[in-house]
């Protein structure tokens, strides 16, 4: 037992004595990038997976595809809606047919002679009344069925002044309403079965996928987190009395915290508070009381050497 115990001492010791990297005279910073967050503006499921994580896709390269069927069915909707409108409106603009003339003609032909059989008649029975040849019953049939002749006589004269004329121009301009209705119905299903493409908005580094194939996506639930290329930044978080040793566009060197010989050069383009959770009270006993915290962004100049290295890695700067 007391081997084992002087043999975890030991261990302890020599890990307690292992060489650390001296932060004393170092900021401490992280190696951040620009994230892009992909989803969906449509529920659906995911019917198709195009890309894997880690893998590198270009600006509108599509990452999966989401199957739509009600988006599918209201596009049939939308066509027959548009063929219907498109059809009243070309009817209100080019008027009757030749075949609806003619049935207008019939109809006006028969009410008119209709209409002079029933004068002709009520004439002779008027005659035949003021003589008291005829009742008072007799005659009061024949005159209704002469007002009704007249009233039927002048409907169809009216309709066909009116098939002749064409359309009245406030029809004309509801049947283009209607259609232009249609049109955007079937704009915005086309639009929507457009949505079920998720398409990368700009070059970027799939870091992880949330969803699989058959799983449903909800509208705004991201699908895909990357990293944007050509983002990369150094970021360090410095106090209130060490920030305003540095000014924007300076010119600052950054390395690795544990591999030293890798640097980064860089100018800082940000200065920028941290949110208020952050900020450093007078409990913590490194710091002066009320000490705000300030974000430093740095853009490596080297961008092709900045890339290559991991997200969130450990940076180093000397303190002036």
């Amino acid at each position: 037992m007391k081997n084992i115990i002087l043999i975890g001492s030991l261990i302890m010791i020599a890990f307690g004595c292992s060489e650390a990297p001296k932060q004393d005279n170092l900021y401490k910073g992280k190696l951040k990038r620009e994230v892009v967050y992909v989803a969906s503006k449509v529920p659906g499921r995911v019917l198709e997976m195009k890309v894997e994580e880690g893998q590198q896709v270009k600006e509108g390269d599509t990452l999966c595809i989401i199957d739509l069927p009600e988006a599918e069915a209201k596009l049939d909707q939308a066509l027959g809606a548009v063929k219907a409108a498109k059809a009243q409106y070309e009817m209100a603009f080019n008027g009757a047919t030749k075949e609806q003339l003619e049935q207008v003609d019939a109809a006006y032909n028969a009410a008119e002679e209709q209409y002079k059989f029933a004068q002709k008649s009520f004439n002779r029975i008027e005659e035949m009344y003021k003589d008291s040849l005829i009742s008072s019953q007799k005659y009061d049939e024949v005159r209704t069925k002469y007002l009704m002749a007249q009233a039927k006589y002048e409907g169809t004269s009216a309709k066909k002044r009116e098939v002749i004329s064409g359309v009245r121009n406030e029809k004309q301009r509801m049947a283009l309403g209607q259609l232009e209705r249609a049109k955007g119905a079937l704009k915005e299903v086309n639009i929507a079965l457009g949505e079920r493409y998720i398409i990368a908005p700009k070059a970027m580094r799939v870091e992880s996928i949330s969803l699989q194939q058959g799983e449903l996506a909800l509208p705004g639930y991201s699908i895909f987190t990357g990293y944007a290329e050509n983002t990369t930044f150094l970021r360090f978080a410095l106090s209130e009395e060490e920030v305003l040793k540095y000014h924007l566009n300076e010119k600052v060197t950054v390395q690795l915290a544990f591999d030293t010989s890798i640097q980064l050069k860089g100018k800082v383009v940000s200065i920028k508070e941290e949110m208020s959770y952050a900020t450093r009270k007078s409990m913590n006993p490194n710091y002066e009381i009320d000490q705000s915290l300030y974000v430093l962004k740095i853009r490596p100049d080297n961008m092709k050497q900045a890339e290559k290295l991991l997200t969130n890695i450990t940076l180093v700067m000397p303190k002036k």
